[in-house]
């Protein structure tokens, strides 16, 4: 119930800042082509995915000028997915969010920060995947 409220109140805000229609599967992707970008497949391994629900998804944020395919630097038949410069914007509004919110939860909650929440939630990450951090899959 919190992460479903904190979702949605983060939702809210990111599309007041300018980005309406995105959704977490959106962020999710954003992050995991981050850097040097990915192929179709490397992005459904990383959300967990099938590779016709990435290629879906890259087609999708390509259409909305969030992604762009590139040569792959390997050469051959692969094609990079890199964001463009709409998603990197999109990803320094939605870090401005998630702090402001994370702050303002801090004062509602009354907790100094939320280092220990978050500690803790990392201890049960870790607790729960062995160790190694599981792919960004959404459940929605």
């Amino acid at each position: 119930m919190g992460f479903q409220l904190v979702v949605a109140e983060f939702d809210r805000r990111v599309a007041e800042a300018g980005y309406p229609g995105l959704r977490p599967l959106h962020g999710m992707a954003f992050q995991a082509l981050r850097g040097p970008g990915a192929t179709s497949s490397e992005l459904a391994e990383r959300l967990g995915v099938t590779k016709q629900a990435a290629g879906q998804l890259v087609k999708e944020l390509e259409q909305r000028g969030y992604v762009a395919r590139r040569p792959h630097p390997a050469g051959g038949r692969r094609r990079l997915v890199v964001l463009t410069d709409s998603a990197e914007r999109h990803l320094e509004v939605a870090g401005r969010v998630i702090a402001e919110l994370e702050a303002e939860l801090a004062l509602r909650t009354g907790q100094a920060d939320l280092g220990v929440l978050r500690a803790e939630l990392t201890a049960l990450v870790h607790a729960m995947s062995d160790g190694s951090p599981p792919p960004l899959r959404p459940v929605w």
